[in-house]
């Protein structure tokens, strides 16, 4: 402790006393007597000096506080003036290291669970900063809409900053600084998810009238109302103002969901299927593009059982009579079986020639989804993997050359091109009744390659093998 200095006084008895002020942080007054000064000077003088304090331990403090015996203190050379104010003393707040009060092996134990612990920090902080890396995951481009979410993300953050520098700890989250301190800005705000503060953007609608708009959208007595509708009844009815667009934005931002459950008919879960070739038939005609914008027209009869292309015809001009025609052919392949024909309602099924077949008995016609709950589903399959898988990848520039694709495709479809519902086997096979051997063929040969592929993976070695066997050897 510095003592700078120390005013002195004349007293009784030609002795003099002095009050000396001490400058530290915490300075204490004490009174020193003081003889044989110059007598000759009666007034004021000045006597600098310097005197070192001494400091003790706050363990031997409290040692002796908590004892009440001074026998340690005077011991350590403590004067017993001292050591008996720290009995009567009240204690104070230290501000210590814990460890400081361990042994040497508790201290080793200390040191062995850190790095232990540190050990399992770093694995999992290399897991979670490998899996960021991988997933692409960004905070940048991604919306935390709750402010629960926010907080709890901040307060991670500002636990994280006593380790770690901020900018270090927001390119770990892939955070940009703009949006933490936006957040921050929230948070001192006490919004959740508002876009904006209401007081940097007065004009944005408060949470009363979102919760209005909220109660509308989703009220099951303003159901037949469209949105836009809505938000101008809403206007009339005085209960909030605000344009269609948007309402349209916030049933977006909040994805909230109209009360209109459409109550439909029920459908039939699987479709239409028959136990036999030539029991049930499908026929309609599709329209294909050619490139000069001219239009072609195919017509094709399947049957449900095989899913065989029984007859077919590709014309350039729309033609009801063709669907006779290929209705004809097909029942060529007919002994004594009357197939059920399912259409759709145009004009091409539903005409004179169409309806003479009917009536001599070949067929028996049935509109689907009005004479029956089934649709028309079988052929419209069929026209999809035609156009997509085959006709839409090559040139359709005349109807000449449409005609020859259609016949590289049917012949495929019904002699090659095995179906998964068939276990292997192919359309002509299934309507036929040729190939009811194919499925267990196709099993056997399963089971041999699996047996084979085994065999041949057994003789193979890499390098981590060699090395396996080689030292267990």
């Amino acid at each position: 402790m510095d003592f700078r200095g120390f005013w002195c006084f004349t007293g009784h008895g030609g002795e003099v006393f002095a009050a000396l002020g001490c400058v530290c942080q915490g300075y204490t007054l004490i009174s020193i007597r003081v003889r044989e000064v110059s007598r000759s000077y009666d007034g004021w003088i000045m006597i600098a000096t310097t005197r070192t304090q001494q400091k003790y331990d706050h363990r031997l403090r409290d040692l002796v506080r908590t004892t009440g015996d001074i026998g340690p203190a005077l011991q350590q050379g403590v004067p017993r003036s001292t050591a008996r104010g720290w009995l009567t003393s009240t204690s104070t707040d230290i501000i210590t290291v814990d460890v400081v009060n361990l042994n040497v092996l508790q201290l080793q134990q200390e040191v062995l669970a850190l790095r232990k612990r540190l050990e399992r920090l770093l694995a999992l902080l290399r897991i979670l900063v490998v899996l960021l890396k991988v997933s692409g995951f960004s905070l940048a481009t991604t919306r935390i809409p709750n402010g629960p979410g926010k907080l709890a993300l901040l307060r991670a953050i500002e636990r994280s900053r006593r380790v770690l520098p901020l900018r270090i700890v927001l390119r770990i989250l892939r955070l940009s600084q703009s949006r933490y301190h936006s957040w921050k800005r929230e948070e001192e705000c006490g919004l959740a998810d508002m876009p904006s503060c209401p007081r940097s953007l007065p004009q944005q609608l408060t949470r009363s009238e979102i919760n209005t708009i909220k109660e509308l959208v989703t009220s099951e007595a303003y159901r037949h109302v469209p949105t836009g509708t809505l938000a101008v009844l809403a206007q009339r009815l005085g209960k909030v103002f605000a344009s269609p667009a948007t309402w349209y934005r916030l049933v977006r931002r909040y994805k909230w969901r109209r009360p209109r459950q459409r109550v439909h008919p029920s459908q039939p879960k699987v479709g239409i299927r028959a136990s036999r070739p030539n029991e049930i038939w499908h026929i309609d005609t599709t329209l294909i593009r050619l490139l000069d914008g001219s239009r072609a027209y195919l017509h094709a009869v399947i049957d449900n059982y095989s899913r065989r292309i029984l007859a077919w015809k590709v014309s350039a001009t729309f033609d009801t009579s063709v669907t006779a025609k290929i209705l004809i052919r097909a029942s060529s392949y007919l002994s004594d079986e009357k197939p059920t024909l399912l259409t759709d309602g145009g004009v091409e099924n539903f005409n004179g020639a169409v309806d003479e077949l009917v009536a001599s008995g070949l067929l028996r016609r049935l509109l689907a989804m009005t004479e029956i709950a089934f649709s028309n589903s079988r052929i419209e399959a069929w026209w999809r993997v035609l156009k997509h898988q085959w006709l839409y990848l090559n040139s359709l520039d005349t109807v000449s050359t449409l005609e020859k694709l259609v016949v590289f495709y049917v012949e495929e479809h019904n002699t090659r091109l095995p179906h998964s519902a068939f276990r292997g086997q192919t359309p002509d096979e299934m309507y036929f009744g040729t190939g009811k051997d194919i499925p267990h063929q196709l099993e056997a040969a399963r089971k041999a390659a699996r047996l084979s592929r085994r065999e041949v993976n057994r003789t193979i070695s890499c390098q981590t093998c060699e090395l396996t066997t080689s030292t267990s050897s």
